[in-house]
């Protein structure tokens, strides 16, 4: 009896183990700027995420308070986790959002923001 209710823990558990996986969800998990941080005019804006993204339905915007977009050139790192925007000029003072948007590498696509500030 002990064994055969081992034998089905066991089995849930190793059923369990790869739908977890494949659910997972990419998160951001470090950005340069950080959000909420008081900075000079930034040169790159950098997004860490905890996955592989997939490049082509993956980017950001960086949008000041009136609602202009600054102009950003993205690249993803080698690893597929980082994805950067060099600003073709500085930054004006004043608070900036990013608005980003990817797609994991199982195609489930994320977006969020942040903000920061250019003193």
């Amino acid at each position: 009896m002990i064994a055969s209710r081992l034998l089905a823990a066991a089995v849930i558990v190793a059923v369990s183990a790869p739908a977890a996986a494949v659910f997972a969800h990419a998160r951001l998990v470090r950005s340069t700027p950080a959000a909420g941080a008081v900075v000079a005019s930034p040169g790159v804006v950098a997004l860490t995420f905890s996955e592989r993204m997939v490049p082509a339905f993956s980017g950001f915007d960086l949008v000041d308070a009136s609602g202009r977009e600054a102009a950003v050139r993205t690249t993803v790192s080698e690893d597929g986790k980082t994805l950067s925007g060099r600003l073709s000029r500085p930054l004006a003072a004043g608070a900036w959002t990013v608005n980003w948007r990817i797609a994991s590498g199982d195609g489930h696509r994320m977006t969020g923001s942040y903000g920061f500030t250019v003193r």
